[in-house]
């Protein structure tokens, strides 16, 4: 009985994958280009320069029927949000340690205290290509990641390829980095590499107070707050949930709970071309939900280590898809999912 439902919610999800039009809107004035999916506003890629973010983000992010699953703070701050991790705005990508420096932590409210870490700057530096279309949407943007001095490290090229349906908004991001004048060395760390930092409902519920401390020593306190339709849980395709996720491989993880009264899955896929297939993913109850391939010594207590290195000139990409749903995907629909994207790119 329970396989003859299974079988027929996957019916139904194929029915539904109509997909529908999607359009650009530029709104050079506040430094982003709008996003929409059928009528309605999947997300903004949001480049508003170094001295707002340090990094340009995907924000806000909204499922099909129009909630939003991004947390606000710091871009827009809304009621009851945590107010930790300044630099978890939107969907990003960028790394602990590359060279030395520091690209996911950096942040304004960072600079303000006088942090003395070794940052590096991600300066969005232009648009290659933008066009919508009846089932999908293509957009190329380009970016450099900088050193303390202002001196280039990498020069990255980015594809965002958007599509959805009535169920789900997906953006699939692939990556292109490629190192500038000289050699540069990921060392394996813990926070990286494609993230997102979701909104107060859809973080899992917590009793206690928490303190979290970086690889500098840098130590946030997220105190206790009401849980409330708080209703997240992860999932990843090997069956192991809530923060039991942290660490572990898997071809995707899913985070799914409630807004009101509609359920929603946030997903995050990889890819079989990407180093260390499958991932290991940085899962936090606190709504942090990122994937990295590159922190293997951390995720395994020391017993493997990846730092990788590229050479003057030398290229690696890095391609993963965010499905953002208005209903609780099963299993058997995130790995349909994940076959699709395996087949692209």
């Amino acid at each position: 009985m329970k396989k003859i439902l299974v079988l027929a919610a996957l019916c139904c999800f194929q029915i539904a994958l109509a997909q529908k039009k999607v359009t650009f809107k530029d709104l050079d004035s506040e430094h982003k280009i709008e996003v929409k999916i059928g009528e309605k506003v999947f997300t903004n890629y949001y480049y508003p320069g170094k001295d707002v973010l340090k990094k340009a983000v995907l924000n806000p992010v909204f499922t099909p029927k129009g909630t939003e699953v991004t947390r606000g703070w710091p871009i827009s701050p809304r009621k009851n949000e945590r107010i930790d991790h300044p630099h978890h705005a939107g969907v990003w990508l960028n790394y602990e340690d590359a060279n030395g420096h520091d690209f996911w932590n950096n942040s304004v409210e960072v600079e303000k205290s006088g942090d003395k870490r070794t940052f590096g700057t991600i300066i969005h530096t232009g648009i290659k290509t933008q066009k919508g279309g009846k089932k999908s949407g293509k957009l190329v943007v380009t970016a450099d990641w900088l050193d303390k001095n202002g001196q280039l490290m990498l020069i990255e090229e980015t594809t965002y390829i958007f599509s959805g349906n009535e169920k789900t908004n997906t953006v699939d991001r692939i990556t292109t980095l490629t190192a500038a004048d000289k050699n540069v060395i990921f060392k394996d760390v813990k926070d990286g590499l494609f993230a997102i930092r979701v909104a107060r409902e859809l973080e899992m519920p917590s009793n206690k107070p928490e303190m979290f401390t970086d690889a500098s020593g840098l130590a946030t306190k997220v105190p206790v707050l009401d849980n409330t339709g708080v209703s997240g849980n992860y999932l990843n395709a090997q069956g192991i949930t809530g923060e039991d996720t942290w660490s572990k491989r898997s071809e995707w993880v899913t985070l799914q709970g409630k807004i009101e009264n509609e359920d929603i899955s946030v997903s995050i896929f990889d890819h079989p071309k990407n180093v260390n297939y499958p991932s290991y993913w940085h899962t936090r109850g606190y709504g942090l939900f990122s994937v990295n391939p590159l922190g293997e010594k951390v995720f395994t207590n020391g017993k493997k280590e990846t730092n990788l290195t590229l050479e003057q000139g030398q290229s690696t990409t890095f391609r993963y898809r965010l499905a953002v749903s208005s209903t609780k995907l099963f299993p058997e629909e995130l790995n349909e999912i994940a076959k699709d994207f395996n087949k692209r790119y």
